[in-house]
């Protein structure tokens, strides 16, 4: 396949990235700070298909925060309901979207996704996420006494379920139009892949 070295994906990368998806939706998992929605919106642009962030379609939906759902119903109830808005997400497409750290986690989410979509996971190291994270106070489950660690016991637990994901692309300290045109990369050689596979 012809590459190229600029910060721009082909047209051949395009085309395949957007067959890999037919009519599913791309969805992105991964921890907080890996670039989710940052990424996402970007490939959404590229792949001329509509961007959703599933945190801000819930806010929307319950017409309160994350932080807020967090405080006032628990983190049980929250995910209760991001269940049901990736579940009403997942029946349409094909589109982009962005997931809370913690919907891969949910056995019935992942299945949905699995079923319905093309996941792919942002994978970055515990230092890149907390220089991004630690930038905001917005992240519920970083209101702790010392929330670098609670981000590693995050890591730690969640790394081997994201390992479900079916591509994996590294979230790393680039412009995000780097990372990016990994994400475009490894969907056209997904794509070329299941290709060659029907070929046989």
């Amino acid at each position: 396949m012809a590459r190229t070295t600029a910060s721009h994906a082909t047209d051949e990368e395009i085309a395949l990235a957007r067959a890999a998806l037919g009519k599913r939706n791309l969805v992105f998992v991964g921890l907080m700070g890996a670039g989710k929605s940052a990424i996402g919106r970007l490939i959404g642009q590229w792949l001329g298909v509509p961007f959703i962030d599933s945190d801000t379609e819930i806010e929307r939906v319950s017409r309160m925060t994350i932080s807020d759902l967090f405080a006032n119903y628990g983190e049980e109830e929250f995910r209760a309901l991001e269940t049901r808005v990736l579940e009403r997400l997942m029946k349409g497409g094909p589109r982009v979207v962005s997931t809370g750290g913690g919907a891969f986690m949910n056995e019935i989410t992942r299945d949905v996704i699995k079923r319905k979509g093309l996941s792919v996971w942002l994978k970055a190291d515990l230092d890149v996420l907390w220089d991004r994270v630690s930038r905001r106070d917005t992240r519920p489950l970083l209101k702790t006494e010392h929330p670098k660690q609670t981000l590693k016991a995050l890591l730690d637990k969640r790394y081997p379920v994201y390992a479900e994901a079916e591509i994996t692309v590294i979230s790393r300290e680039a412009p995000k139009e780097a990372v990016a045109l990994d994400v475009i990369r490894a969907l056209a050689d997904h794509q070329a892949m299941h290709i060659q596979e029907a070929h046989k």
